[in-house]
């Protein structure tokens, strides 16, 4: 079983997918349509090509502080969470999955992706 398929099937994951850093293809799971997935890689490759901007800039005040290069990132409102890490993204319900292990499970997984591709 692939990631994606494997992040999907974890309790209270909405969806996952993978988007490529190009920004041309993405593919995913869940409870989403096409059009809403399109969307959500493209909000997902736009935040982490920010948050790596953003860390690069806060390294610059605190050299060698190990925040580069940024692998991740998640966001939480009210009743969903947005986890990424490197280019794989899940969409949770807040009342029925654990942040924690998805981030955990995500990391573990791709611990070994390269991250010279953002």
């Amino acid at each position: 079983m692939d990631i994606i398929s494997e992040l999907a099937s974890m309790p209270g994951v909405i969806a996952a997918g993978e988007y490529s850093y190009r920004g041309d293809r993405f593919t995913y799971q869940g409870q989403l349509d096409p059009e809403q997935a399109r969307m959500a890689s493209i909000m997902c490759r736009a935040t982490t090509m920010s948050v790596h901007m953003q860390s690069e800039i806060l390294e610059s005040f605190c050299e060698d502080c190990g925040l580069t290069p940024s692998r991740g990132w998640m966001v939480s409102g009210p009743g969903m969470t947005v986890c990424v890490y490197t280019n794989v993204f899940a969409f949770l319900d807040n009342r029925q999955a654990s942040k924690n292990a998805v981030m955990a499970f995500m990391q573990a997984k791709l611990a070994d992706k390269t991250d010279d591709l953002v």
